[in-house]
């Protein structure tokens, strides 16, 4: 296989980028997250209301807000190429490997954005287009460039572009915000730090090699594990909140709160144990959220059946 050297250095093949390339530049894993967060919110926002919405409108609106979510994916990988190539986890992402010249993956990023917010602006409502476009802002923007490589507290604040999802799947269905959008939002803010410090830990080094100031290359594994648990605990006790404001019934109560046991378990024996495997309480922190998401849906719709 001939290649070619660009300007910049990096390398790149004469084969022509495939879809298949450009969709894995959009993360996936990450899309399908906000898919599924959106659509809670969105039915939320549905059963809050009792509304009766237009499927194919919200089905255009929910794709939207995946094009959103892939399209500040796009845009971040453009701006991280140098340390993506330099990192065992994302050194096979499209650009680092040649698969996508970055030029293109700009553009392609930038259009995305711009496409989204305007089918969600046009087909659904502009508070959820601006909110989606504060989103994209968010995340290729302030995390990506200001603090992603500057403050070990990247994860923390900016885990909010990750939240707003179910906060705009909400608003579509509503046209307003309402207080279980912005618990939806608490949960997942609150999330993110242990979920992605769990990756860090397992990951310092990597982290280290390239300079971002992740948690555990800067205040120390004792210290990341205590963030880790302290952070699960008050995650544990804000997911109870939608049964305290009376969105969801006393069954989910009981079983976020049996999930919430189960991760500061996983968090206190990473604290606890020397050498407890990172990946546990990382693997079970995507569980929780998926189950806890899960359970807010099915409870409302348990609670109309009864």
């Amino acid at each position: 296989m001939t290649t070619i050297l660009q300007n910049d250095g990096e390398i790149l093949d004469n084969n022509i980028s495939s879809i298949s390339d450009f969709f894995q530049l959009m993360k996936p894993r990450v899309m399908s997250l906000v898919i599924f967060t959106a659509l809670i919110g969105y039915f939320c926002g549905v059963f809050s209301t009792e509304t009766i919405l237009n499927p194919y409108l919200s089905m255009i609106g929910i794709l939207a807000i995946a094009l959103g979510a892939g399209s500040s994916g796009v845009l971040n990988q453009w701006y991280d190429r140098d340390v993506d190539s330099m990192m065992e986890r994302t050194k096979n992402r499209p650009i680092p490997k040649g698969k996508i010249e970055p030029s293109d993956a700009l553009a392609f990023g930038l259009i995305g954005s711009i496409l989204s917010i305007v089918i969600l602006g046009l087909c659904i409502n502009w508070l959820a287009g601006f909110l989606l476009f504060f989103t994209i802002i968010f995340y290729a923007v302030f995390y990506t460039i200001f603090l992603k490589r500057y403050s070990y507290q990247n994860i923390v604040i900016g885990g909010a572009s990750g939240a707003f999802p179910p906060v705009i799947g909400y608003v579509c269905s509503t046209g307003s915000f309402g207080i279980e959008a912005l618990i939806l939002f608490g949960i997942i803010f609150l999330w993110t730090p242990p979920h992605f410090w769990a990756l860090a830990l397992k990951t310092k080094v990597e982290y280290k090699l390239v300079n971002i100031p992740m948690l555990p290359n800067i205040k120390g594994d004792k210290s990341t594990k205590w963030h880790i648990f302290l952070y699960t605990l008050i995650l544990v006790i804000f997911s109870t909140l939608p049964y305290f404001f009376d969105f969801n019934s006393i069954f989910y109560l009981a079983f976020s709160l049996s999930l919430g046991f189960k991760f500061i378990f996983e968090a206190y024996n990473l604290l606890r144990i020397k050498n407890y495997d990172e990946k546990k309480v990382f693997n079970f922190s995507i569980i929780y959220l998926f189950l806890i998401f899960s359970l807010i849906l099915i409870d409302k719709i348990l609670v109309r059946l009864i």
